[in-house]
């Protein structure tokens, strides 16, 4: 990251940051690269090819997100899982031990499970910075979070983590899809790693796959090596659709925070509603960290009703609010994560962080306010 993206704005940095300035045509936009043979020897004596990432396109990304995160370094995947999966395996090997944050997207609690212990990593879970401490062992590798966590929006105080990470030289990496950049910088706060699924927000239209890790240099380095080998790299077509979401990622996150601030405080003074759960709302258990560590408290929330099994007849009432998979658009979805995002675990392990099978996961988007509430009160009245 150059000293010029360090002192602009985010706004400034999802236009510019990281642009191919087309010196042939004078384009404003990063031409596609569609070629998958690049002419060896080449000025840098490089050996470009897409699964190497590290074309023009995929570049384009990794320094608009280095930028964004105030990292050194960044590459993109071709999903969020590519990210995450090609992350653990280039940092742990058969008998390190990794600390994992017990409310994580299923997709990765799968991952862990299936495949981690697979390869006789030794895995410990905890909720807070102090069971992380209370099971460090001398041959742990790493500390993985999320903040805001999906679906339950559990907030973690990141300069506590980074701390502990730090004081016994373990790596620590986040998870930072809901926050955003624009909202929360892990790696200001001492994370070494940031990962998103920029299928999400970062993309923003709920028509692309793709992932990204953003850190230190020699981190991405190493993570880089093991991309080559397990091969989840992003197309040049896909890198140019996700650098034009990205460029209006400031404006759409603003609006989504405001969006589901809204309709938290609605569901919140509900009759039918048992529990909101957003970290804006003074009631949420992690409000304070949350405000000291984030600038806007992002799109999603999750509630319960009182009575659960109405849940499937609430959601087939909604007119504007998509029941469907996902998150992050700019149209509003609704989701029951015990049967979408968190369907891979066992009914106890949900059970177990807290997921029950009536919790209902909103990620608004960027409609009218006023249409939104409209719409959860007609779902919600019997």
């Amino acid at each position: 990251m150059n000293s010029d993206s360090q002192r602009q704005g985010p706004s400034t940095l999802c236009v510019h940051a990281g642009t191919y300035l087309d010196k042939a045509t004078g384009g404003a936009c990063s031409p596609i690269f569609n070629s998958t043979a690049y002419a060896f020897p080449n000025p840098a004596n490089q050996n470009v090819y897409p699964r190497y990432f590290n074309t023009p396109n995929q570049q384009v990304i990794g320094r608009k997100l280095a930028a964004l995160e105030r990292g050194e370094a960044a590459v993109v995947f071709g999903s969020g899982m590519a990210a995450i999966s090609t992350l653990l395996l280039a940092h742990l090997k058969p008998g390190d031990h990794a600390i994992f944050q017990s409310d994580l997207y299923g997709g990765t609690t799968q991952f862990i499970n299936r495949e981690l212990l697979r390869h006789g990593v030794q895995i410990s879970w905890g909720t807070s910075v102090a069971e992380f401490e209370a099971t460090l062992r001398p041959e742990t590798r790493l500390i993985y979070v999320e903040s805001p966590s999906n679906p339950l929006l559990h907030c973690l105080d990141l300069e506590a983590v980074a701390a502990l990470g730090k004081s016994r030289g373990v790596m620590t990496v986040i998870d930072n899809t809901f926050a955003t950049p624009i909202n929360q910088n892990p790696l200001e706060l001492g994370i070494d790693v940031v990962i998103h699924s920029a299928t999400k927000y970062l993309n923003g239209h709920s028509d692309l796959n793709a992932g990204v890790v953003v850190g230190r240099e020699v981190i991405i380095q190493r993570v880089a090596a093991s991309a080559i080998n397990l091969g989840g790299m992003l197309d040049a077509h896909a890198c140019s659709q996700l650098e034009r979401g990205l460029k209006t990622l400031a404006l759409r996150v603003q609006r989504h925070n405001e969006n589901a601030l809204t309709l938290a405080r609605f569901l919140d003074s509900h009759p039918e509603v048992e529990r909101v759960i957003y970290p804006g709302l003074p009631s949420h258990p992690d409000h304070a960290v949350a405000s000291r560590q984030m600038r806007g408290f992002g799109g999603m929330l999750s509630f319960e009703l009182r009575d659960p099994s109405r849940i499937e007849a609430v959601l087939s009432r909604l007119q504007v609010v998509t029941p469907a998979l996902s998150l992050g658009g700019v149209e509003s979805l609704i989701c029951i994560p015990s049967r979408t995002s968190h369907r891979g675990m066992t009914p106890a392990e949900r059970q177990q962080v807290g997921i029950s099978d009536g919790l209902a996961r909103i990620s608004a988007g960027i409609e009218d306010a006023g249409d939104l509430v409209n719409d959860f009160d007609h779902a919600l009245n019997r």
